[in-house]
């Protein structure tokens, strides 16, 4: 999925998501209550078929606000909407919210990121090759799309919101360069910045995170292997040279007092890898340490904070039965101790 397919909700306990290949679904799992026992995986937004590569994204009333495609007459596609409220009890059925060039088959994965109001932003590439949006409204409903423009984009989109609270999006063109459109007001269309950055970004590799007050941060694996981080305006920074083909998981949280960013990939052995350093300051460095059981080489790796204000590091194969591993960080403990790693279901 693209977004956090694991997340806390609402009630302080967490839920993970997944794609149903063999039931063309949305579901979701949860746990019964805070550290309690996981429910088996159970489909969202109603008995709807919907097709791969769905999104999800936390709003900041703790509901997750999922989107996907759905097959509407041969040949053709239009986008859907749903709210879960509650990760225990039923979401909302799938919302129809049509297609950035009115009809026509899929266009691209679509993203989605929730404002400081709860409102959701929808994003998917156009026929055009550049980025459409729709955003529901204050009073309700849903507006028109909106053409972001931009050109040769591929791969996944990555949509994250700031601090502040707007939203802001990014992608990668087909030879590597790096868009950014930035949300300057609530409740109004972002506007893409100028410049396409030169990075040799790999597609599919992208996850930004709010960094600071000011800026959110786009990680990425270059052609070189390397992660890298960039905040826009200035080139690109190496953070740590990748141990693994897929996008990194990232996170901000306390460590020995500081405030850091911790990243985590799935290393081409076959385990967890983890690396942290202080939150904007890449210079710093950082070095991967492996943790866990080897994965599946499809697996993903998330990084949650659960209700009690611990990082608990996920890891899942694909598929409503793919294992789920858990790992949450030892209390009171200097560093990143995790806790062992724990098969749930």
């Amino acid at each position: 999925m693209n977004g956090d397919w694991l997340m806390r909700s609402r009630d302080g306990g967490l839920c993970a998501y997944a794609y149903d290949p063999g039931g063309d679904a949305v579901v979701c799992r949860a746990e019964a209550y805070p550290g309690g026992p996981w429910s088996p995986p159970r489909p969202v937004g109603g008995e709807q078929r919907v097709q791969p590569e769905p999104a999800v994204a936390r709003g900041p009333q703790g509901y997750a606000h999922l989107v996907a495609w759905r097959p509407t007459v041969p040949g053709e596609a239009g986008l859907v909407h749903s709210t879960h409220f509650q990760a225990r009890l039923a979401a909302l059925d799938w919302n129809p919210i049509g297609h950035p060039n009115k009809k026509g088959d899929r266009t691209g994965p679509p993203a989605v990121a929730v404002d400081a109001q709860g409102r959701a932003h929808v994003f998917v590439r156009n026929n055009g090759g550049g980025v459409s949006l729709r955003a529901q409204e204050e009073k309700g409903g849903w507006g028109p799309w909106r053409d972001l423009k931009g050109e040769d984009v591929h791969g996944e989109l990555a949509a994250v919101t700031g601090e502040s609270g707007l939203v802001d999006l990014y992608a990668v063109t087909g030879d590597g360069g790096l868009l950014r459109w930035r949300q300057e007001e609530a409740g109004r269309p972002l506007v893409r910045d100028e410049k396409v950055q030169p990075a040799a970004a790999r597609p599919g590799t992208l996850r930004a995170l709010a960094t600071s007050a000011e800026h959110t941060t786009l990680f990425f694996t270059d052609e070189d292997g390397a992660v890298c981080a960039w905040r826009g305006g200035e080139a690109p920074v190496r953070v740590v040279d990748a141990v693994g083909p897929g996008a990194v998981a990232a996170i901000r949280c306390r460590l020995d007092d500081v405030d850091c960013t911790l990243l985590a990939q799935r290393a081409s052995g076959g385990r967890v890898a983890f690396a942290a350093y202080p939150t904007e300051w890449e210079s710093a460095g950082a070095w991967w340490t492996e943790s866990g059981p080897e994965l599946a080489a499809d697996a993903s790796v998330a990084l949650v904070e659960d209700g009690e204000g611990r990082v608990v590091a996920g890891s899942r194969e694909p598929g409503p039965q793919g294992r789920l591993y858990l790992a949450p960080r030892k209390r009171d403990e200097p560093g990143l101790a995790l806790e062992a790693w724990r098969h749930v279901g």
